[in-house]
Formats: C-alpha cells, structure tokens, sequence
C-alpha cells in the first residue's frame, strides 16, 4: 500500500452526509462573502459557481438520509446566491462601510455589524439561559417572553424610583422570582398544562405592566432624562490596534470595546451555567429530575423543590434579559416591547440542543439578522422591515428544521406525582 494511500475511514468521516451538508452551507456563505467588503468582488460568478456546487453537496446529502440539513443548505445556497446577485447590484456608497453618504455609512461594517449582533443577541441569550434551566428541570418555560417584559418595566421602575441601576435590576430579577413561581405553583403542584400555563404567565405580565405603566408614568411615558442606566464598557485601548481605516475607530473598538455591561455579565452567565450544569452535583440532581424524576426521588432528591428552584432561578436570568432592554439599551419602557424576543430565546435554546452554548450560538444568529436591520436603511423602508422579519423566520425554521434532531430533557412537560 502506498505511504500516501487514505484510510477509508477517513474517507467515510469526511464524506458523511451530515458533514457535506455543513460543508455545503460554508461555501455557499463563502461565495457571497466574496461579493461583500473587504474583498468586494463585483462578479455574480463567485455566489452563483459557489452556491450551485453547494445545492447539489445539500441535495445529495438529502438523498443519503440527512434531509433537514440537507434541504437546509440547499435553501442557504439559494438565499447566498440572491443576496450575492443583489450585492453585485448594490453600489459601493451602500455597501460598504468605508463610504459614508448622506444617509449614513455602507451597510457592511463588520466592526459594527458584530457590535449590533451581540446587542440584539444579549437579551436573546439571557432568555435562552433561563429557559434552560427550567426546562432541564422537566418543566416547560413557555413564559420567558412575560418573564422578560415583566423585567423590563420593573426594572426601569426600581431603576427610577430608586435611583439606582443595580436596585433596577434587583427588582427586575424580584418579578422574575415572582413570575416563575407562579409558574412552578401551576406546573407542579397544580400539575397544569405547562404551555397553557406558560401562556397565562405571558398575558399576566403583559396585562400587569401595561396597567401599572400607565398608572404610573401615564400616557406620556417613562421620563425621557433622568433615570439611572446601566453603563456602556468603555475599552478605549482597543481602538489602537489594526485593522483601522482612516478617520474610523478600529475593527476591534468597534466589535467589542463599546459593548454594555449586561452583555459582559451575560459571558459571565453563560460559564457559570455550563459549570453548574455539567461540572457540579447540583446540575446532575437537577439534569435527574429533569430525565427520570421517579428514580430521582428513589434516591432523595425532591423533585417538587427542584423544579421550583429552577423555574424560579428560570425568571430571575430571563428577566435580565428585559432589565437590559429597558434601563440598558432603549433606556425606557413601552408596552410589550420586548416583542417575541422570548420565543426566539425559547426557540435558540432548542436550536443549541439544551446546552448554553449552542443556545448562545443561536442568540448570535437571531442577533446578527437583527443588527443588520438597523443598517440597511439605506435601502429603503421596505428592505428594512424585511430584514427585520428575518429574525422571526429564522425561529420558525430553527424549530421545524432542528427540532427533530434535538433531544430535550427526557420528562420535560410531564407533571409528576409523588407516590
């Protein structure tokens, strides 16, 4: 045999559908990458070559059996391939970030573009985190999105009235604790219908901080001025290390050096839920009753008590997320404003399987789409509201197309009964 002969199983492991499909997915984003600044080819030959050589890497690993990746880069390797031709259309003034107009710079600064993503995927990933822990307990969390709103308005309040930032967020992650225990009480004692119960939490809090908002701030709404917000990191040594273009802040300031401090607490978050998780007897108590209560109660661990924690801790994290909303970013509260971003958390944690992780990965995608609303203005308005609605298609995909291969918490929705 020759010295350079491949084992075939090395062979086997590259061709496997699963990873021809992935593979599939990254040239097709390479070939409208190409179109794109800094390296701005003008040629619709590199997403068209590209994304054709994808869909047929995504069709025949469709055919092998991996049909939801595959059918996946197939539709990814016509989405490059229009967004590439559209690229190839757009002039430079638009495009690139480099170029500023009257109505403001290029779309594509990936500086920018990737500060925005972790801006609009904070929240998101907040959401997705809570969400983990209740449901690894076995109980269904389908009120993320009451628990955010609710953290959002109580938390500007206790921010206004009390004149701190960090009394807001106390009293945010209060309402949060409040939120989740309602839950727990129906999901476990009462062993309600948990998505049914789930939704009652989402239009408890929503009738909850839509009559006190106007109770308290009336129809003008929170004071414009005034109101403590959680500060902005400041790392000014970033902007001092290339690349930089000239007269523009450098690629790194811009990506991470301005971010706010709830977005740096959130990296703090997510290593201490892996930790707790995966590494400690806690997660393993918790990871049991969520997998097989009855032999968790077998061996004393009281799965009542477990269940309540978690779906309380649940309430507590997700509410961050809305803390971060009102007295981080809009530095003001308005009704239902945190808009479906808990489902999207909801649907980012069964995109990364469970895990905080793969549920952080899927905050950044949601995230990235998100951003990128903000900087397409120049487009016109109907381009913006489209990319806006990506977000939430992107969620409808995610749980239809990923679902089926995520493996949730053995028990998750089951009450159970003590014997």
């Amino acid at each position: 045999m020759s010295a350079f002969a491949v084992p075939g199983d090395v062979v086997r492991w590259v061709v496997a559908p699963r990873r021809v499909a992935w593979g599939a997915i990254g040239v097709a984003a390479l070939g409208f990458w190409l179109v794109l600044p800094p390296v701005g080819s003008r040629s619709f030959v590199w997403p068209a070559a590209l994304g054709a050589i994808a869909a047929v890497a995504g069709l025949w690993a469709a055919l092998q059996g991996e049909r939801k990746i595959g059918w996946g880069a197939v539709a990814v390797a016509g989405l490059c391939a229009v967004l590439g031709y559209g690229a190839t259309r757009s002039s430079l003034a638009h495009l690139d970030g480099a170029y500023t107009t009257s109505s403001g710079s290029g779309v594509v600064d990936w500086g920018q573009m990737i500060g925005l993503m972790f801006v609009f995927a904070t929240p998101v990933a907040f959401a997705s985190i809570g969400g983990m822990f209740s449901e690894r307990s076995g109980v269904v969390n389908i009120g993320l999105e009451g628990m955010m709103l609710g953290g959002a308005f109580f938390g500007i309040l206790g921010a206004d009235k009390l004149g701190s930032w960090e009394l807001g967020l106390v009293t945010a992650m209060a309402s949060g604790a409040v939120f989740g225990l309602i839950h727990a009480f129906f999901a476990v004692n009462m062993r309600a219908d948990q998505i049914v119960g789930g939704t009652a939490i989402n239009f408890l809090a929503l009738g909850v901080t839509g009559y006190f908002f106007i109770q308290i701030y009336g129809e003008n709404g929170t004071p414009g001025t005034g109101i403590p917000s959680i500060p902005d990191v400041q790392l000014r040594f970033l902007d001092h290390i290339p690349p930089k273009s000239p007269g523009h802040p450098s690629f790194w300031y811009q990506a991470i050096g301005q971010l706010n401090l709830m977005t740096w607490l959130l990296f703090g978050v997510l290593i201490v839920a892996q930790i707790v998780m995966f590494r400690t007897s806690i997660g393993l108590r918790l990871r049991s009753v969520g997998e097989h209560p009855r032999a968790a109660d077998t061996v004393g661990i009281s799965v009542y008590k477990t269940r309540y924690g978690a779906v309380v801790l649940s309430g507590m994290i997700a509410s961050l997320g809305g803390a971060y909303l009102a007295i981080g970013y809009t530095h003001s509260f308005t009704e239902n404003m945190t808009a479906g971003r808990g489902f999207i958390g909801l649907a980012a944690l069964i995109f990364g399987n469970w895990r905080p992780g793969g549920a952080f990965a899927a905050a950044l995608l949601f995230g990235f789409f998100g951003g990128l609303a903000t900087r397409v203005q120049g487009y016109g308005y109907e381009v913006q509201v489209l990319v806006q609605a990506l977000p939430y298609l992107i969620t409808l995909i995610a749980v239809v197309g990923v679902i089926g291969r995520s493996v949730p918490p053995a028990a998750v929705g089951r009450p159970y009964v003590k014997q």
